[in-house]
């Protein structure tokens, strides 16, 4: 029972954030457009009058959805470089593969992200990419360490010799040994891509000042957190939830794929 109830809390942490992200911009909201920090409707209004409920079910397709879809893209693109250069035989394509992006590892997320965001202002487009583009030397490098050993066993060159595709080698055999340390990186990987992307709209450098996400409703309603706290509380709690759930369920996960390791070791 003990073990469970973590889990349970990290589930609800990360399912009430989501459910509001999936299925808000669905439930129609009628409340007009009132007072500054008004009481009205159930959460108040925010400092433009809008009603703060309305806004929190549709500013999570951004907030969560652009965080999504930077890790899908850095993972597709971090993962084929790194399964491209751990089953290479060549040597310089290794290098050209891999050496490019450790220059871009020490360059600070933020700046990068802040600068693109900058000359693309208020493009959502934008600053998934460039959350990607920042995550993808660590994921290409994770993929690679991950995969070097299975790319290299007898059983792919018997694969090899059967003539198989590079495409049945790779998702087939070698990509079973990458899903463990993925999976643990996951849940990291994400949550720092959520953590990115809100910032970078809480700084005014993203999104319009006026977009429902919930990282612009904090950084454009903190002012008026005594009169209204609800419109700073309530999209911050939904941002916290999420990262602090899925940061839980990340931890457990590790613990369990370390376990696994080392009952097959």
């Amino acid at each position: 029972m003990r073990t469970r109830i973590p889990v349970a809390i990290s589930v609800v942490l990360v399912v009430v954030p989501l459910l509001v992200a999936l299925a808000g911009p669905f439930i129609p909201v009628t409340a007009k457009p009132g007072l500054p920090y008004a009481p009205d409707g159930v959460l108040g209004t925010d400092g433009l009058g809008r009603d703060v409920l309305g806004l929190l079910l549709v500013g999570g397709r951004t907030a969560l959805g652009m965080a999504f879809g930077a890790v899908v893209i850095a993972y597709l693109v971090g993962g084929l470089i790194g399964l491209v250069a751990a089953s290479t035989r060549h040597r310089w394509l290794d290098e050209v593969l891999i050496r490019p992006l450790d220059v871009l590892l020490p360059l600070p997320s933020l700046l990068v992200i802040s600068v693109v965001a900058v000359g693309w202002r208020a493009s959502p487009l934008a600053i998934t990419l460039a959350v990607a583009m920042v995550n993808v030397p660590t994921v290409a490098r994770l993929v690679r360490a991950a995969a070097l050993d299975a790319a290299s066993s007898p059983v792919v060159e018997a694969l090899r010799m059967q003539r198989e595709s590079w495409v049945t080698i790779q998702l087939g055999y070698v990509g079973r040994a990458v899903i463990g340390p993925v999976a643990a990186d996951l849940g990291t990987r994400i949550t720092l891509a959520v953590f990115l992307v809100a910032s970078v709209n809480f700084l005014g450098l993203g999104l319009s000042p006026t977009a429902a996400d919930w990282a612009v409703s904090v950084s454009r309603n903190r002012e008026g957190l005594l009169l209204q706290p609800w419109s700073v509380l309530a999209p911050a709690l939904l941002l916290v939830s999420f990262t602090l759930g899925f940061n839980l369920l990340a931890d457990r996960l590790v613990h369990r794929t370390r376990r696994l390791v080392t009952s097959t070791a």
